[in-house]
């Protein structure tokens, strides 16, 4: 290890932390100076990466789920050779620069997660573990190990106070996932005051009490960062790797290290003293020619190191076409199209069946026609039924396995998905119900605004589940889904519906979905061709019943009161229309014309009814029309009988549409 030389670029990667939150006039200094040897150690030591080739499948991760801390990340992506050049530093936080205030997945090479929102990237690390050692069971074989890398993931006290990093660290310690390193950065301090006013747990037997391999070094102490991660990586004992690194924070600012006012940009008024006391020059974002140069050849020799592995990964190829096939169909992007996956799900059964039960279906007739699609639930596949028959669970033993057992740990769960989705290749999805969606509603919003091809199945939809009573009766849960930018949120009314809503869930190519099902039975829509149905759902809304004569008034559903507007139709005879609303996303972008030809303008009398809150359904009804929902907390009776006293019926509907008519 060259010390004088990584020395000199943790100081520049400090004067280039200083000089962008000081261009700036916001961002955070504190980590990006207390890291700084880190920093070194990882992007010139410990990792492996081609920064030419960023998607080079057997790279390590690096997730920084400390993204207040972005400039770190950015200064090292810049010094090691990633498409990342001095301009974007400058920029840093200014309008479409690639260096975002948090690092976004997607916007810049290099970044493996969105993360910021504290506790998040430590789940995202742990999916990717999964991930690989999912991977590594399924396409490895004796003779050519594709897959051999690590995940190393750097947090701070704010992660590690989080829930979400415990439920995710549990979940990694017991399945043994020892492709995973996390490094903590413990300075003592956090936003408001030093952490001693928040926390006082003995933080190495916390982790090794719950399987973890623990290590403590002086994080400023080069040798020290590169053995321990060394001593981690080496490690063959079936365990997850803590490196709790004892900084310094804001290291670099005398006004301001050690202290909590280094934790945002308070340090950066006294850039040009800090500048000076590191020895940089008067010159701002300052690297030096001979650290550019030791991080080009060692670029050189990271080239020359993937071309090895690419040279073992076309003999793999060779010797394995089958499993070659499905790998690169899933690196390319490669996906069966909606109607290959509509033919791969067998018509669905006539008799009364919860959307949960078809759900079960539907998913296990795709996973023999998707082979990388994985499942989860939160310790409710008993309730949530998405388990794939003869797929095997996830274990330390059998990590080929494609059902994961989150246990009670929602939040991780989401944030576990999120990762497995991050690294790519798997299509995986996790399972609750929608009255906990609440617990995990940070990941999935992250998932949307990261663009992640994951989804929910967010079971036990409403009300209608009964006898347990408003604390597990979803009413705001839906539209509450609805509201974030990017989710497809399906309800479907029956089984035809369910299957393709799956279908849409797993070809949506720029986000996520919420797949909302009901635990009570419903009947099956047997009057509308099954193929309607189906296809309805992907384009998010159709006209499931045809009124004859002239048009007077729309009925508008979804899920399990698709069946009411039916009935009232039929009893308010001619000129009723039934549309069915499963998604609202997929309804919204369709073009006008062809929402106009579903809603027709000229026709205001309009009604919608669904089992929750009533307001997005304005949008659709006007204000001539009216909404049935259910703008309360719900009721502990039976299901139908709940339905019924919050008007949840056909009688409803009609009594509705007869005061709109007149």
């Amino acid at each position: 290890m060259n010390h004088d030389i990584l020395s000199k670029a943790a100081t520049q990667a400090r004067g280039l932390a200083i000089d962008a939150v000081h261009a700036a006039g916001i961002g955070h200094l504190g980590l990006p100076l207390g890291a700084a040897e880190i920093g070194a150690v990882l992007f010139s030591e410990s990792l492996e990466f081609d920064p030419t080739t960023p998607k080079w499948l057997n790279r390590d991760r690096f997730v920084l789920s400390a993204g207040h801390g972005s400039m770190f990340l950015y200064g090292w992506l810049h010094l090691s050779g990633y498409n990342l050049p001095l301009e974007e530093i400058k920029n840093f936080r200014q309008l479409h620069s690639i260096t975002p205030g948090h690092p976004e997945f997607g916007e810049t090479d290099g970044v493996e997660s969105t993360t910021g929102p504290l506790g998040q990237g430590v789940g995202n690390a742990v999916g990717m573990a999964v991930a690989e050692k999912h991977l590594q069971a399924r396409f490895n074989t004796p003779d050519h190990k594709i897959l051999d890398h690590h995940v190393i993931c750097l947090a701070g006290d704010g992660c590690l106070q989080e829930g979400v990093a415990m439920e995710a660290m549990s979940f990694a310690g017991h399945f043994g996932l020892d492709n995973l390193i996390l490094i903590y950065d413990s300075n003592d301090v956090t936003l408001d005051a030093m952490a001693e006013a928040t926390q006082s747990e003995v933080v190495d037997a916390k982790y090794v009490a719950v399987g973890w391999e623990v290590q403590t070094i002086d994080g400023h102490d080069l040798d020290a960062v590169a053995k321990a991660v060394a001593k981690a990586k080496a490690a063959d004992n079936g365990k997850p790797h803590l490196i709790i690194a004892r900084t310094e924070i804001g290291r670099g600012i005398p006004e301001v290290a050690g202290t909590s006012k280094a934790h945002g940009e308070g340090g950066a008024k006294f850039a040009e003293a800090a500048r000076k006391g590191l020895g940089l020059p008067e010159e701002t974002f300052y690297v030096s020619e001979d650290v550019r140069a030791f991080f080009a050849k060692k670029t050189e020799a990271r080239i020359a190191e993937r071309k090895e592995w690419d040279g073992l990964f076309h003999a793999w190829k060779a010797a394995n076409p089958a499993k070659a096939e499905l790998l690169e169909s899933a690196l390319s992007g490669e996906f069966p199209s909606a109607d290959e996956l509509l033919g791969a799900i067998p018509a669905q059964p006539e008799k009364a069946a919860a959307t949960r039960s078809s759900g079960g279906d539907v998913l296990n007739s795709l996973a023999e026609a998707l082979p990388l699609l994985i499942s989860g639930s939160a310790d409710l596949h008993g309730s949530t039924k998405n388990y794939i028959n003869n797929g095997g669970d996830f274990t330390r033993e059998n990590p080929a396995g494609r059902n994961l057992l989150f246990g009670i740990r929602e939040h991780g769960m989401g944030a576990i998905v999120n990762g497995i989705a991050y690294y790519g290749i798997l299509q995986p999805s996790g399972a609750t119900f929608l009255a906990f969606s609440d617990y995990m509603r940070g990941a999935v919003r992250l998932s949307a605004l990261s663009h992640l091809r994951n989804f929910q199945i967010f079971t036990h939809d409403s009300v209608g589940v009964g006898e347990d009573g408003p604390t597990h009766q979803p009413v705001e849960q839906t539209s509450a889904l609805r509201l974030i930018p990017n989710l497809d949120v399906i309800r479907p009314a029956d089984a035809e519906e369910t299957a393709g809503a799956f279908v849409a869930a797993l070809t949506n190519p720029s986000g996520p979905t919420s797949l909302i099902l009901t635990r009570q039975n419903l009947p099956q829509m047997t009057g509308i061709a099954a193929d309607t149905r189906r296809r309805g759902v992907l384009q998010g809304g159709y006209i499931a019943r045809k009124e004859s004569g002239d048009l007077r008034l729309i009925l508008i559903s979804s899920g399990s009161e698709l069946q009411h507007a039916m009935a009232a139709a039929d009893e308010l005879g001619d000129g009723v229309r039934v549309v069915s609303l499963p998604s609202l996303h997929r309804f919204n972008k369709l073009p006008k014309e062809q929402r106009d030809e579903i809603l027709p303008p000229a026709c205001r009398k309009r009604i919608a009814i669904e089992a929750g809150v009533s307001d997005l359904w304005y949008q659709y009804v006007g204000l001539d029309g009216v909404v049935l929902g259910i703008d309360r907390f719900g009721l502990s009776a039976p299901g139908d009988t709940v339905m019924r006293e919050l008007g949840m019926t056909s009688d409803a509907v009609v009594s509705a549409a007869k005061a709109l008519l007149g």
